[in-house]
């Protein structure tokens, strides 16, 4: 079924788009709570041409993205932590140390994009990926010094 989204839904569409889904999720989530419009074969030449807009805010969206990935693949940060003295930590660096440090270096993300693979225990050099989308993943260095 084709729906022309009135609101943006994550990992489905944005504002503006016209996108493919299935009957029952139109029917059932997205007509009720106000999210889109059927798209059909009277109207459809409408929501088309509104839709080109919306490429257009793509566009702007991407390169602003990548502006800020390329901002992030240049950052070295360093946070110290309590530790032993054999170099393990008291805890484990969390996501909202990481957040906090890229809001000082004017870098806004959510906790949810910072992904670690595996958990930070340990004095050392470590790189920590930051999902801005599913294409662009930048890397960052994160020093952890003992205090």
């Amino acid at each position: 079924m084709k729906i022309y989204l009135l609101t943006d839904i994550e990992r489905v569409g944005i504002a503006g788009e016209i996108i493919n889904v299935k009957t029952g999720y139109a029917r059932n989530y997205i007509f009720p709570k106000k999210m889109g419009l059927e798209v059909t074969a009277a109207n459809e030449a409408f929501y088309i041409s509104k839709a080109k807009s919306v490429e257009e805010r793509k566009a702007v969206i991407a390169t602003k993205t990548s502006i800020l990935a390329e901002k992030i693949s240049g950052l070295t940060l360093k946070i110290s932590h309590k530790a032993h003295d054999d170099g393990k930590l008291y805890g484990a660096i969390s996501a909202a140390e990481i957040m906090d440090l890229l809001a000082k270096s004017d870098v806004n993300v959510a906790k949810n994009q910072i992904i670690f693979d595996k958990n930070i225990k340990e004095t050392g050099l470590f790189d920590i990926t930051i999902k801005l989308s599913n294409k662009l993943q930048p890397k960052l260095k994160l020093k952890v010094v003992a205090e």
